[in-house]
């Protein structure tokens, strides 16, 4: 409909000596009608009746003029398509601040303006108690012993971690702390028969292929898990919101379990997966 009023528009501009004439009949119509509504009686219904039938010719008026002059009508809307149908066809898809992908290069997010910059370096480490405290022991044990090189995780997801690492500093005011990046087998079904860290066996978590990481906001000089605190949340939600943009999963989205410090690869790790499965079956395993 309005590609059809755009292109009456076009008409009327091309041809104005042919509106003239219809403008100057509605407009003596109209006069005339606002006269006989002023009338009683008879008169009023006589004048409307007119004002109808004068409607209807310029109506059929109307039409003869588009029927002559069609060709020009169908030139105008052909031209006006012509633009969205180009953009139509040579558009791309622009993803911005909820940036799911693996190309960087579409994302205007801080995140991948890092990842397009150099390479990022690691921070450097935290003291060795900041993982052994009491509470530490009594709540995660899990954590004291877990393996925290970064040059065990794949290189591409290191990148994509430093990255949330320096926005959350620079943007946000949180320091984060790598708590466990590549898991052993071994590890992971002792920590799975624990009961309370995890759910998968050896061979399923993306730690095991060095696609999966843990990091946790530190303050004060202390890891921080408490979801009730509203710093810890806000910290813990917005590691989420980076993690997304740089094409990860976080744990927090999961739906049977909440794992607030978990971000992974999930397509790599689930390829990964697959191929070690068909490696075990082959091995008879």
């Amino acid at each position: 409909m309005l590609l059809l009023l755009v292109a009456l528009l076009c008409w009327g501009l091309l041809f104005p000596e042919s509106l003239g004439p219809v403008f100057a009949r509605l407009q003596a119509r109209w006069a005339a009608a606002r006269q006989r509504a002023g009338r009683a009686g008879d008169r009023a219904g006589q004048g409307a009746a007119r004002v109808r039938s004068g409607v209807r010719e310029e109506v059929v008026s109307a039409r003869g003029a588009l029927r002559r002059h069609w060709p020009v009508l169908a030139i105008a809307i052909g031209l006006l398509s012509i633009p969205p149908v180009i953009i139509l066809m040579s558009r791309q898809t622009v993803v911005l601040s909820d940036f799911r992908g693996d190309d960087l290069a579409e994302s205007g997010s801080m995140v991948a303006q890092l990842l397009r910059g150099e390479r990022l370096t690691p921070p450097p480490a935290p003291p060795p108690e900041v993982f052994t405290t009491t509470e530490i022991r009594r709540l995660r044990p899990e954590i004291v012993t877990a393996d925290r090189k970064w040059n065990q995780i794949d290189p591409d997801l290191q990148q994509r971690v430093l990255a949330i690492y320096e926005v959350m500093r620079r943007q946000y005011g949180y320091e984060m702390v790598l708590i466990e990046g590549y898991r052993s087998p071994e590890r992971q079904a002792e920590l799975m028969a624990g009961g309370k860290a995890t759910r998968a066996g050896a061979w399923q978590s993306c730690h095991q292929y060095g696609l999966g990481v843990d990091s946790a906001p530190i303050r004060d000089g202390r890891l921080q898990w408490d979801m009730e605190d509203p710093w810890t949340r806000r910290g813990y939600f917005l590691y989420g919101e980076l993690a997304e943009q740089a094409g990860l999963d976080w744990g927090g989205n999961w739906r049977s379990i909440k794992d607030y410090v978990h971000v992974e690869d999930t397509d790599r790790c689930r390829t990964a997966r697959n191929a070690k499965r068909d490696e075990l079956r082959r091995q008879g395993l």
